[in-house]
């Protein structure tokens, strides 16, 4: 563990930013042996743990019960919704950031990790300034790790400040379900919002600017998930581009174009929705290479300067927090003299809408516009009998493989994709056939089973598929 001496702290491995990519590098360079500083201005854990990843997935699990309890009459039960308190689901989700966070630090802890809490700023590539609550630490390093993140972007809107319009971090801390809320964005955080408020009785009207949701996702699955949250009730405008936002008698009322016309909503909350930023403020010192925003780094994860590696989503592509830890692991092995490198070709990633969407590998459009001679495999949860048994019906399996019939893409909309992705993300990681998942024997009766039955239609010898 670092001393502190004059204000000065040296160190083997400095890391910005405690959020799934710097504190993964932490602790992976301390179980290496590393003498490790972590330096983090607000709680550990960063976007994910704190105002992303886990307080949505608590909150969708309320909105989840609400639809199984509405629901419970398909399934023999007489049962009925007397109230929804709000608060006490609030309360359960700080619960669990709480328990996690607690668990986190006792790890960085017990890895003999430094932590300072304060906003640090790069003023080399060896030199590290923090501003703490008792006044400033210099970090000299060895070498370090940036792993700044990202941050809710606001558009250019006029109204955009306005009292009631949220980012994501504010909506995980209302303390009221509004009756009607507007979501600038219909991408992946956008729709998680839409249909865990949409679920739990709020009237949910999403706003687009592009022609369809979800753009980075498979065609065919965004397609389908949209008409299926549409039976949900929930209202989607595409190619609509909002203009002004301004308060009203009971809320704000939210003008926006479509074609040559122009329309006004009114509603008590708007969210925006629209992406991230990335947070380079405190690393401009650095002469660093960007592209778009984003950090340039080599699949080492180091950057144009020897001895900086950078991490998550400081480094563009995909935002994502299982990305980030992996990031980081490869980060701190390589900045220890360790051969490290990440199979790009393999990236999970989730959709936790209802139901949920995983993928994993390219596009059936990616592969169109690549050049890419492929075979598709579809199976759908309508015919498997576990979904039947679960009342979860909707959504299908689609599996992309080359000529070889090596599968090189996959996507999942339905009930517990997110736990059944990894399937595939090992297929693809090991370059494993179609041919091989249509002959591995899958319990009986699982949702895994789609799996089985999607590779088996590429091959031609699907089972339950006419």
């Amino acid at each position: 563990m670092a001393d502190l001496e004059n204000n000065s702290l040296k160190t083997q491995l400095a890391i910005l930013g405690g959020g799934p990519a710097g504190y993964v590098a932490a602790i992976r360079a301390a179980q290496l042996g590393a003498d490790v500083v972590l330096i983090e201005e607000k709680e550990l854990g960063g976007v994910c743990l704190n105002v992303g990843c886990i307080p949505t997935k608590a909150l969708l699990k309320t909105s989840d019960t609400n639809t199984v309890i509405k629901k419970s009459k398909e399934f023999g039960i007489e049962s009925s919704i007397e109230n929804i308190n709000w608060k006490t689901a609030m309360d359960r989700k700080n619960r669990i950031i709480k328990n996690l966070n607690a668990g986190l630090e006792q790890l960085i802890k017990a890895r003999g990790i430094t932590v300072i809490k304060g906003r640090g700023k790069v003023r080399s590539d060896r030199k590290i300034i923090v501003q703490t609550a008792d006044g400033t630490i210099n970090v000299i390093c060895e070498k370090m790790i940036l792993t700044t993140g990202s941050s809710p972007l606001l558009p250019n809107v006029k109204g955009i400040d306005s009292d009631g319009v949220m980012t994501s971090n504010d909506a995980l801390n209302m303390d009221f379900l509004p009756e009607h809320m507007v979501i600038i964005g219909a991408g992946v955080i956008g729709l998680e919002f839409a249909t865990m408020f949409g679920l739990m009785g709020v009237k949910i009207t999403v706003i687009e600017l592009a022609d369809k949701i979800l753009p980075e996702i498979d065609s065919e699955i965004a397609a389908e998930l949209q008409k299926i949250i549409k039976r949900q009730g929930i209202s989607i405008k595409l190619s609509a581009e909002v203009t002004n936002i301004e308060k009203a008698e009971d809320g704000l009322a939210v003008t926006y174009s479509q074609g040559e016309s122009a329309y006004t909503l009114n509603c008590e909350k708007v969210l925006v929705a629209v992406g991230r930023k990335l947070n380079s403020a405190a690393i401009q010192d650095l002469p660093l290479q960007f592209d778009k925003g984003a950090i340039i780094v080599k699949d080492t994860m180091e950057t144009n300067i020897d001895g900086v590696f950078a991490a998550g989503d400081i480094t563009g592509g995909k935002l994502l927090a299982h990305l980030a830890f992996m990031e980081g692991k490869v980060a701190a092995e390589n900045a220890l003299g360790i051969n490290s490198r990440i199979n790009k070709n393999a990236i999970p990633a989730c959709i936790y809408t209802h139901p949920e969407i995983a993928s994993v590998g390219i596009t059936e459009d990616e592969a169109a516009a690549a050049g890419i001679s492929i075979k598709l495999g579809r199976f759908n949860f309508r015919n498997n009998g576990r979904a039947q048994t679960l009342g979860e019906r909707e959504g299908m399996v689609k599996i992309i493989a080359d000529e070889s019939n090596t599968i090189i893409g996959a996507h999942i909309l339905g009930a517990n994709a997110s736990e059944m992705i990894s399937e595939l993300t090992l297929a693809i990681t090991l370059k494993a056939t179609a041919n091989d998942l249509a002959n591995i024997i899958h319990p009986h009766p699982t949702l895994n089973e789609a799996i089985w039955e999607a590779c088996g239609d590429l091959m031609g010898s699907a089972i339950h598929k006419l």
